[in-house]
């Protein structure tokens, strides 16, 4: 009866351990944890100043983010953090030659506050 026992067990064990290795539900596409509305006043009282206020860009200031290869290939957290720091001028990536200030020169925006305006711009990649 014990062998018995412990052979369902591991049977059980065994049948739980292939069906979570050979599943082929694809991964679930991640959301957007901002809130890309209120992203959007956010983005409008910053980050128009050199983005535009649809994100397409100022010539000579800033970069078209409905277009972005860099942004687009940046998850959320990771482009929240690029803005966090901001990019210099001088920065070898930066092809406009102005510097992007840590938080696009507003130092009162939260992380979720970018995490917000990120949402909003996720709305607008093509």
């Amino acid at each position: 009866m014990k062998i018995r026992l412990i052979f369902l067990c591991l049977l059980g064990l065994g049948a739980s351990l292939i069906a979570a290795c050979g599943s082929s539900a694809p991964p679930a596409t991640p959301t957007p944890s901002g809130d890309p509305v209120a992203g959007q006043t956010k983005f409008m009282s910053t980050c128009s100043a050199c983005h535009g206020p649809n994100a397409k860009g100022i010539p000579g200031l800033g970069k078209d983010l409905t277009t972005s290869t860099f942004a687009k290939g940046l998850a959320d957290s990771e482009l929240v953090a690029f803005v966090i720091k901001g990019r210099d001028a001088s920065e070898p990536l930066n092809t406009t030659g102005v510097a992007m200030p840590p938080k696009g020169g507003n130092p009162a925006l939260t992380e979720k506050d970018l995490g917000d305006i990120v949402a909003y711009l996720r709305t607008l990649e093509k």
